[in-house]
C-alpha cells in the first residue's frame, strides 16, 4: 500500500509542471497560434526562479520572476509571428534553442547549488489522515494552483464571452476580424498567458520538484506538454488527465527499474517522446489537423488586409 501511495504521489508531482505548461499552450492554440517554444520558455522560467530564489531567499519572488520571464520569451515569439508575420513553426523552434542556450549561460554560476524546496501546505487534521492525507492534502501550493488554473481556463473558454471570442479567433480569424474582433491583440494576450504558465511550470521543476539547478533540467517536458494538448483535443479537463498519464509513465519507469523487472528502462522512458513525435507529425499538415479536430486557424498567419 505504501508503495502504491508513493507512486501516486510521485505521479501527481511529476504531472504538475506538465499540466501548467500544457494548459497555457492549450489557450495559445485555441487562439489559433502554434507555439513550439514551450521547452524554451520552461527552461528560462526554471533558471529565473532558481536564481532569484537563491539570491533573495523568497520563493514567491522567484515564481513571479519566472512567470515574467516566460511572458518575455513568449512576447518575442508573439512579435515575430503576429506583427512581423514570421513562420510560427520555425520561430517556435528558434525560441526553444534560444531558451536552452540562454538558460545554460545564466545558470553557469548555479550548477550544483540547491535552494530550500517549496514549503508544503499543512492542512490541520486533513494532511495527517492515512492514505488520503498525503495524497490530497500535503503538497506544495503550486500543485493546487495547477488544478485551480486548469479549472479556471475551462470555465473561461466555455462560459465567458472573452473565452468564446478567443475560440472564434482560433477557428476562423478572418471571420472574427470581419465582425470587429482585434485578432492580433487577442492572440498576443493568449501567447503571454501561455508564456507565464510555461515559466511557472519550469519554476516548479527547479524550486519544487528538484530544488537545484541542472543544465537542461526540463528534459523535453515542453515537447510532452505540446503532445498533451493534442491528446486532450484542446480541452482542459482532458489535458489534466493527459498530464497525469504522462507523469505516471515517468514515475512508473523509475519504480519498475527499481523492482528489477527485466524491461529496459529506456523503452519506457522514450514512450512520451515517441508519442510527441507522432503528434507533431500529425499536426504539421492540414489534413492531420482536420482529423484531430484542431482549431481551424491553428498555425495560420493572419494579416488584416486579407
Amino acid at each position: 500500500m505504501e508503495l502504491a501511495v508513493d507512486i501516486l504521489i510521485g505521479m501527481m508531482l511529476a504531472a504538475t509542471p506538465l499540466l501548467l505548461a500544457a494548459t497555457g499552450e492549450l489557450v495559445v492554440e485555441r487562439a489559433g497560434v502554434l507555439n513550439l517554444g514551450v521547452e524554451g520558455m520552461m527552461i528560462v522560467g526554471a533558471i529565473a526562479a532558481f536564481a532569484v530564489t537563491a539570491e533573495s531567499g523568497s520563493h514567491m519572488l522567484g515564481l513571479t520572476v519566472a512567470a515574467l520571464a516566460g511572458i518575455g520569451m513568449a512576447l518575442i515569439f508573439g512579435v515575430m509571428t503576429q506583427l512581423l508575420l514570421a513562420n510560427q513553426v520555425a520561430t517556435g523552434l528558434a525560441l526553444t534553442i534560444f531558451g536552452l542556450g540562454l538558460s545554460a549561460l545564466l545558470g553557469q554560476g548555479y550548477t550544483g547549488y540547491s535552494v530550500p524546496p517549496l514549503p508544503k501546505l499543512d492542512i490541520p487534521h486533513l494532511s495527517t489522515m492515512p492514505i488520503i492525507g498525503p495524497l490530497l492534502f500535503a503538497h506544495e501550493a503550486m500543485f493546487y494552483l495547477s488544478i485551480v488554473l486548469t479549472a479556471l481556463v475551462a470555465w473561461f473558454l466555455t462560459k465567458t464571452r472573452p473565452g468564446l471570442i478567443l475560440r472564434a479567433v482560433g477557428e476562423n480569424h478572418d471571420a472574427a476580424h470581419a465582425i470587429g474582433h482585434p485578432v492580433i491583440r487577442i492572440r498576443l494576450a493568449a501567447i503571454a498567458f501561455g508564456g507565464a504558465m510555461a515559466g511557472l511550470g519550469g519554476a516548479y521543476l527547479s524550486v519544487g520538484l528538484a530544488p537545484l539547478w541542472s543544465d537542461g533540467m526540463t528534459a523535453g517536458r515542453g515537447w510532452i506538454a505540446l503532445a498533451i494538448v493534442v491528446f486532450a483535443s484542446w480541452r482542459p479537463g482532458r489535458a489534466m488527465l493527459g498530464a497525469y498519464l504522462f507523469g505516471g509513465v515517468t514515475v512508473a519507469q523509475l519504480h519498475i527499474q527499481g523492482l528489477g523487472v527485466a524491461i529496459p528502462s529506456q523503452y519506457l522512458s522514450m514512450l512520451p517522446y515517441v508519442a510527441t513525435i507522432v503528434v507533431l507529425v500529425l499536426i504539421s499538415g492540414s489534413s492531420g489537423r482536420k482529423t484531430l479536430s484542431a482549431p481551424g486557424s491553428l498555425g495560420r498567419t493572419f494579416h488584416a488586409s486579407t
